[in-house]
């Protein structure tokens, strides 16, 4: 069989290759990332914009954003769960974070006349997409959990004389005795007493 020993490339495509002879050796740079533009800026759209950022901490409006929607998930679970007043707080919490977030800061005018600078989420372009999503759901678990905080205050204003009789009593049978102040109807049926 003949030698199919391929003859030496150049080595241009090999990052860990030896410099050819003659050329000083260079600092490492990364490659260009994909679609072989070559400049070494990161992926980048159809628009020739820089791809999405990352989740800058620093800034106010995206910390907010994040902050609305981890506060209205863990109100909405308080509700769910049967603590109404951390439920309101932390739902509470999660409007205003939400709101703040999507209003954002208006920017200072840069000269007499001249339009404002973009502010709040859309000063981040396409990067804002993520961080909107994040605000607007903080703002959906919000209201569930304010609203389970109030349904849960008004069912136990509503019905306060079967929580006082239950609360107030020493066995099980006396306990049994304060269904007698339910309604007849589903609600009465999931709040009352077993046996």
């Amino acid at each position: 069989m003949p030698d199919r020993r391929q003859p030496d490339s150049p080595t241009d495509d090999n990052p860990f290759a030896a410099p050819p002879e003659g050329r000083p050796d260079q600092p490492w740079q990364p490659r260009g990332g994909g679609g072989g533009n070559g400049d070494g800026d990161g992926p980048k759209d159809s628009d020739g914009q820089r791809g999405p950022a990352r989740w800058d901490p620093t800034d106010p409006i995206q910390r907010r954003a994040r902050y609305a929607l981890l506060a209205g998930m863990w109100g909405f679970f308080f509700g769910i769960f049967g603590i109404p007043s951390v439920g309101l707080l932390l739902g509470a919490l999660a409007l205003y974070w939400g709101i703040s977030a999507l209003r954002g800061k208006p920017a200072p005018a840069t000269a007499e006349g001249a339009p404002a600078a973009p502010s709040g989420l859309d000063a981040l372009g396409p990067a804002a997409r993520p961080q909107r999503t994040a605000a607007v759901s903080g703002l959906v678990t919000a209201s569930l959990a304010i609203l389970l905080a109030f349904s849960s205050y008004a069912l136990q204003l509503a019905y306060k004389d079967f929580y006082v009789c239950r609360d107030d009593a020493l066995t099980k049978s006396a306990e049994l005795q304060c269904n007698t102040l339910l309604p007849n109807n589903v609600l009465g049926d999931v709040l009352k007493v077993r046996q």
